[in-house]
């Protein structure tokens, strides 16, 4: 998986900058556990950290060819799973190769085709390739922007980083969040390019961006496409299954131990039942797979709004059918309350743009699962690809003037701004803005019906705006532990085809789901393929809910900063009523408020409202 780091300078000596670019890269240890490096050049620098996937002993980065021209050096993270028909169309057209690395087909496809490579690739990635033959740095990012990467334009040249903690620690970019930041943090709209520290950009997915001396400048390579579709329903299901079987067959591939998230839900299923049967197929043994539970949760499970049944009896459904080697990760209250793992999970998302506990049993989660194994495979995205988050089929949502997530009444959004701050801010009028600017964007398809042509652009701004969430909580906290997941979903092909097939197709059988549902129900338990969509599990535990408000009493007691940005009257209200009556709104802007307060003290932004 790895992270990368470097600093171009076409008025500096890189030479001289070796203690910079090593600090910015020291930032990201935790993403490349296994080695470090760095490569310096007279105008740029380039740092690596290495956590070994493939070909361990022959990946190792900053990875350098030499040409009669000049030199060519890759920085890499993430994984190319199309890399061995890479390494055989190169070889057939003269190159040789010294590694068997994903890697080198990468540096050797650009060579070849320049930036025409990354049309060829398929995988989750982002790089930085600095090319001496005509000094120019290009940056690049998956389509579906699995992988992350920032930069930061200078009078010169550029930072660059995988996390914005890279280009920040350098001492050059500023630390301040200015108004725009702060609403992207609040609004639940995530433009893509934003990355809320003012003067810093996100590299897009599906975009490069070109650095020479004249500055940076943006392309894209791949977006989502207005196809018509000719396939009818048996032959769309049979497509899909089809790329499922072919997706999961190059995601399996890793020279290290390897595992499956199952939460008994049907995507994580399916990928299980799927993986499950080919390496049956293949002789090589039993998946291994993990679930998150909570301590007597299974006994005491209450439904609410989200949440209908409890994951465990699912789980053990498919592990039963599937023959997986199964193991429940079991998280007591006292862990997920801790402000030592709250002010982790705080340090590896970078801002305080998450879902509070939720986030914090994710990364305990992953923190369990990397005792045991450096890859795992996540259900995470099936919902936005194939329509199934409850507000996709709510009447009132699919009419909806906004980003359909903000209709609806199940997102957690219970902020309580301080007044004069959400005045500053203006929320409704940023989304507002933000929303035309994404729907002035989807590919259309003529002769639509406008309940056709709506939720063909409700799927668009999932992809687009809410995805990217989801994505990068899990690569942050995933990350942050050393654990490289993977989101076979995310499979560009898969996403391409499910966008461009009608609403109709995706509710066929009258559920959410229909299409994955109809494509996997062979290899599932019925159980799974029956059950409602839920969320990630929530702790329901009442003394959670009593140390969330005592630890925000103190805050609010405090001289953090972020208070500035809060209610504290309306919260104070909060922390002091009876556990049983704090809703899941209050709970969480308990959580948003202990969650920002924990960023300001580690990161000291300077706040512009």
């Amino acid at each position: 998986m790895c992270g990368l780091a470097g600093w171009l300078g076409y008025r500096h000596d890189m030479r001289a900058q070796a203690e910079v670019v090593r600090r910015m890269t020291a930032t990201m240890a935790c993403r490349g556990p296994d080695e470090t490096g760095i490569w310096l050049g007279r105008h740029c620098a380039l740092g690596h950290r290495r956590l070994a996937v493939i070909d361990l002993p022959g990946g190792k980065q900053p990875m350098t060819t030499v040409t009669a021209d000049g030199s060519v050096t890759l920085v890499y993270s993430g994984e190319c799973y199309n890399y061995t028909e890479l390494r055989a169309e190169l070889r057939s057209r003269g190159h040789r190769f010294r590694t068997e690395s994903d890697t080198e087909a990468v540096l050797l496809g650009y060579l070849e085709w320049g930036a025409g490579v990354m049309k060829r690739l398929n995988g989750m990635y982002a790089f930085a390739i600095w090319d001496e033959r005509d000094d120019h740095l290009l940056l690049a990012r998956d389509r579906m922007g699995v992988k992350p990467l920032y930069y930061y334009p200078t009078e010169d040249g550029v930072l660059f980083g995988s996390e914005p903690k890279a280009i920040l620690s350098s001492q050059v970019a500023e630390q301040v969040v200015d108004l725009d930041g702060l609403r992207e943090m609040f609004g639940w709209v995530n433009t893509p390019g934003h990355a809320m520290w003012r003067g810093m950009r996100e590299v897009a997915p599906g975009t490069m961006v070109s650095v020479d001396r004249s500055g940076c400048r943006s392309s894209v390579y791949w977006r989502l496409s207005a196809t018509p579709h000719a396939d009818d329903v048996p032959t769309t299901v049979a497509r899909i299954r089809e790329l499922l079987d072919d997706i999961v067959a190059r995601q399996l591939k890793a020279d290290v131990p390897l595992c499956m998230l199952l939460s008994g839900g049907l995507d994580s299923s399916t990928l299980t039942a799927l993986a499950a049967g080919q390496l049956r197929a293949a002789g090589t043994g039993a998946l291994r797979t993990f679930a998150v539970d909570f301590v007597g949760q299974a006994d005491n499970f209450v439904s609410d709004e989200l949440r209908d049944t409890p994951d465990s009896p699912y789980v053990h459904d498919v592990v039963s059918h599937t023959g997986v080697d199964h193991r429940d990760i079991m998280l007591d209250p006292a862990a997920l309350a801790n402000p030592a793992v709250r002010l982790a999970a705080i340090t590896a998302r970078d801002l305080p743009v998450g879902l509070g506990e939720m986030d914090i049993a994710l990364h305990l989660l992953f923190v369990a699962i990397r005792a045991h194994s450096t890859v795992a495979l996540s259900g995470e995205s099936a919902d936005e690809v194939f329509g199934g988050y409850r507000w996709f089929h709510e009447p009132l949502v699919q009419q909806a003037d906004t980003f359909p997530w903000i209709a609806s009444p199940l997102l957690l959004r219970g902020i309580m701004l301080d007044p004069d701050a959400a005045k500053a801010l203006d929320l409704d009028a940023y989304i507002e803005h933000r929303y035309r600017e994404a729907i002035a964007e989807v590919p259309e398809v003529d002769g639509l019906t406008d309940l056709e042509r709506r939720m063909r652009r409700i799927c668009y701004l999932h992809l687009t705006r809410f995805l990217p969430t989801p994505l990068d909580r899990k690569d942050r906290m995933s990350m942050a532990v050393g654990l490289e997941v993977r989101v076979p979903f995310c499979d560009h092909r898969l996403v391409d085809y499910v966008f461009n097939t009608p609403w109709a197709y995706k509710v066929f059988d009258g559920r959410e789901k229909s299409l994955l549902r109809a494509a996997v129900a062979d290899t599932l338990p019925q159980s799974v393929v029956q059950r409602v969509k839920a969320p990630f599990p929530s702790i329901q535990d009442l003394g959670y809910v009593a140390e969330l408000q005592r630890q925000a009493a103190d805050v609010l007691h405090s001289d953090n900063g972020a208070l500035a940005l809060f209610d504290r009257t309306g919260l104070a209200g909060v922390t002091a009523a009876d556990p049983k009556a704090v809703g899941t709104q209050e709970r969480f802007a308990l959580e948003r408020l202990l969650d920002t307060a924990v960023w300001y003290n580690t990161c000291r932004p300077t706040l512009r409202l």
